[in-house]
């Protein structure tokens, strides 16, 4: 039986600001302390510790306000057995089934060739011939993969100014594509019944969850932490930018903004205590960073208004700039507060 370690190793790695892919094994380590039962990611992000707890045994609800992201937990939490077959990615790979250029029109001369471009328009084109399981891997692999190849995962670029060197840089979309599939592939595994859902955390009903795991946007003190600033194009992609309304006007052609209030620190803690009071009867396991507005005693003593007993976990954690060797690391810690 593989470890939760083994698991984690093969799980994809898309750069995606606040990931806890490093910490996913201590996270499990916390998770596995708490009474069983169905637990809820409310901000699954980049969906490792939705996969973390269904590696567990739990059931779990993995839900994010970005489709992109509900289309990674769709494709390897809610899973268990669905892969793309060789036939499967030679026919996403075989060739635009509609004459459709939306992606080749709108950003020729921005991110990538317009080879790239163009196999991008040509892969979307073939995704509805895909059973649903199966299109939200290729989603996942498409996003993936162009996560690879632009400079640092973002998207708030539009020159390899930050080229550091990495292959994927040198490689076409749709080689990365292929990489990117074997990727999801590896991952699938099988488990108790999941879902993946997109939406607000306060429509999410409370009920049924033993278990709720937080880990919001953090309010920081300076900058933003803006999802859809870095990763417009990745959510575009997952829905072929339908119902998503982009900013014309920006040399990036990004996709409007779209506020939440944990991400301000003028409204972070009323967006923080109304959440705990939503989970309030599920035990609250809650990641936050010591790199943002709010500290760790504010929190405390928010989620305490709610739960008799707070334990804080402090692990230490460092973000990159940059994945390559010479990138500069900020060390931080990472705050896990558990209130059963």
């Amino acid at each position: 039986m593989l470890s939760l370690e083994q698991r984690l190793s093969v799980y994809p790695r898309l750069r995606y600001m606040g990931s806890k892919h490093r910490l996913g094994a201590r996270l499990g380590e916390v998770f596995a302390e708490l009474p069983p039962g169905p637990a809820v990611d409310a901000f699954s992000g980049s969906g490792v510790v939705s996969y973390v707890l269904k590696a567990a045994g739990r059931p779990v609800v993995a839900n994010d306000q970005l489709a992109f992201a509900a289309a990674v937990t769709e494709a390897l939490v809610a899973n268990d057995e669905a892969r793309l077959s060789e036939h499967d990615v030679a026919r996403i790979c075989s060739g635009n089934r509609d004459g459709r250029d939306f992606i080749q029109s709108t950003f020729d001369g921005l991110y990538f060739p317009h080879a790239d471009h163009a196999f991008l328009d040509a892969a979307h084109s073939q995704l509805a011939t895909l059973p649903r399981p199966k299109r939200a891997l290729a989603i996942g692999a498409l996003c993936l993969a162009a996560a690879w190849k632009q400079p640092r995962g973002v998207f708030t670029i539009t020159t390899p100014r930050y080229d550091d060197g990495r292959r994927q840089l040198r490689m076409s979309l749709r080689e990365l594509f292929v990489e990117a599939v074997a990727a999801f592939n590896a991952a699938v595994i099988a488990g108790p019944p999941c879902r993946a859902v997109q939406g607000d955390v306060f429509a999410i009903d409370p009920a049924p969850y033993a278990l709720a795991y937080l880990d919001p946007p953090y309010a920081p003190p300076r900058d933003d932490t803006d999802y859809i600033k870095r990763y417009h194009f990745l959510e575009g992609l997952a829905t072929y930018w339908r119902d998503q309304e982009i900013m014309w006007e920006t040399r990036t052609r990004k996709l409007r903004k779209r506020p939440t209030p944990f991400a301000s620190k003028r409204s972070a803690a009323d967006a923080l205590d109304r959440t705990f009071d939503h989970f309030r009867r599920s035990a609250i396991v809650l990641s936050y960073g010591s790199n943002a507005a709010l500290g760790v005693d504010t929190l405390e003593t928010l989620l305490r208004r709610h739960k008799r007993r707070v334990l804080r976990v402090e692990i230490p954690n460092s973000y990159g700039f940059g994945t390559h060797a010479a990138a500069v690391r900020r060390t931080a810690t990472e705050y896990v507060l558990v209130a059963p």
